[in-house]
Formats: structure tokens, sequence, C-alpha cells
């Protein structure tokens, strides 16, 4: 079989240093697995042949989740944990283990992000999105880590952040706040771990229509998040195939990178009109045919 039509899944890290194996390389770990990108996420690996253990909150989306998975022939089993407790996040990995053998993959997809304008901010409100967003991935990628390392092992560990790291928006300074540590973690596991091949990355997906009763995708929705060069929204598949080729051996050199996935909506924007007019009395930002243009001044927010 050609590299080019090799299946592409979470096989032995050909950069990995001679001698020193995969662990359950097939078995995949992924958090906050009934959501939208997570069940996405499950499903990519899933149609590799991949053993997949989902984890998210105890509930009725996370046994459907691997109900679907089950009939589809995958080896795939719920692992419930409420990932906002240290002590829930800290053990997730070893309850894996035991269920399949240490992970080769870790997707740390879980993230909460209850809207709050920054004036009704709490601690209570401010330290659950870290516990979620930040402490849980800490805490999951350490301990597999830490497990690897002990057995002389390698294996991938992949972040799901957002755009927000980038744009600050109302309501949203817990979660962009969040976001963002959770890419200098990626890269100061990356710096840590990498000498044992163990790979570090995320995906910064942009938008995306997770069409659900807590995120409802109404046309006000839709056209905004459709602002971008390519012209439409993000789906989770296009999120979910992008961390499958992060964790697998064709990105075997890449470690410590943030993957934009966002439609190129971090590249800039389209809504900017073609020619600025010339202020009066000013060069300011004017081209020389500009004046002539006729256009009117025209602001967007980023």
């Amino acid at each position: 079989m050609s590299p080019r039509t090799r299946a592409r899944t979470p096989s032995p890290e050909r950069s990995a240093p001679p001698g020193r194996p995969a662990p359950s390389a097939r078995h995949v770990l992924v958090t906050g697995a009934a959501g939208g990108i997570g069940a996405a996420i499950c499903a990519a690996f899933a149609e590799e042949g991949c053993t997949v253990t989902a984890s998210d909150l105890p509930g009725a989306p996370l046994n459907a989740l691997v109900e679907r998975l089950a009939a589809q022939g995958v080896s795939a089993r719920a692992l419930p944990a409420d990932l906002s407790g240290a002590q829930a996040a800290a053990d997730l990995v070893g309850r894996a283990s035991d269920l399949a053998g240490t992970p080769g993959v870790l997707v740390n997809a879980a993230g909460i992000y209850p809207a709050t304008p920054l004036g009704e901010m709490t601690a209570e409100v401010w330290d659950r999105v870290m516990d979620v967003n930040v402490r849980a991935a800490m805490l999951t990628t350490t301990a597999l880590a830490r497990t690897l390392i002990e057995r002389g092992e390698t294996g991938t560990v992949v972040n799901i952040t957002s755009g927000a790291a980038l744009r600050a928006r109302p309501g949203a300074a817990h979660y962009s706040a969040s976001k963002a540590a959770l890419e200098m973690l990626t890269r100061s596991c990356a710096v840590e771990f990498g000498a044992h091949g163990i790979r570090v990355n995320a995906v910064s997906p942009g938008f995306v229509t997770v069409d659900s009763a807590a995120n409802p995708v109404t046309d006000a929705y839709a056209a905004a998040v459709s602002v971008n060069p390519l012209g439409r929204p993000g789906e989770p598949d296009d999120i979910a195939r992008a961390v499958r080729w992060v964790a697998g051996p064709e990105a075997s050199w890449m470690t410590g990178s943030i993957v934009r996935l966002d439609g190129g909506a971090s590249a800039g924007t389209t809504t900017l009109p073609l020619h600025w007019p010339q202020l009066s009395g000013t060069q300011a930002g004017a081209a020389p045919d500009t004046a002539a243009s006729g256009a009117a001044p025209h602001q967007e927010a980023s």
C-alpha cells in the first residue's frame, strides 16, 4: 500500500526514537465527546477502526453517542466524568487505561462557555470555565505523559482551542482567556514532553454550526459566522478530519503547533471596502485614486 493510500490511523510515530514502542495506538480517548465537535472526532477515529473511549458528563447524550458508534461496529466505551473536578480529570487517563489499555491518542475537546459580561462575572463562573477548559486538559495530558514516559512509549495529544483565543468579544472574557491559556499550555507540553516522543498540538476551530438546544443556529447567527474568505461556517466534520490528521503519522514532525481551521477568518476580513476615501486635509491611509472613488467611509468590527 502506498503512503498516499495508507489509512490515517494513530499508528506508532515515525519520529519516535528507535526501539521506543507506541502504547495501545488504536485506543483514542476523547473528552467533551458528547458535543457536536467531540462526537464528530469520535466518529472520525472510529472510521479508521480505532477503539474510542468517549468521556463527557454522565447522561443521555454520552450514552447515545456510544450506542451510535457501537451500531457502526466500533469498539466504543462511555467514560462519564465531570472534569470541573480536579481529581476526576487526574484520574481519567487511568480509568480509560483500565478499559482498553493506555491511550495512544488523547483529544481534549471538553469546554464550556457560559456567556457572561465582565460586569456580571463572578469568581465561581470564572473558575469553573478555567477548571474545565484549561486545568482539566493539563491534568489529563500530564497523567498520560507520566504513564507513557514510565513505560517508554510514545503518544500524541490534540487540544481543541478556539479563534476566541485571538479575538475578544463581549461576554467571553473567561472563555477567550481560557482558550489562549490552552494554546500556551499546548506549546509548553510540546517543549517538555517532546524528548520522550510525545507530541502535543492544538486545532483551533472558527465558527462551527453545531445546532443544539444550548446553541441554536439562527439565521442571524448563520449569516454572522459565514463572514470569512471561504464564505461559509465550518462543520464538525471539518474539525474532526483535521484532528485525525494531526494525531496521525503524516504529522509525525509536528508538535507545539496551533492549526487554525476557520475558513480563513484569522487571516483577514472580506467585508471592508476595496478603497478608502481620502480624509480631508490628510494623506492618511488613502490610495492615490481613493478620493475619486466617491466611496463613503466604512468601519466594521472584527
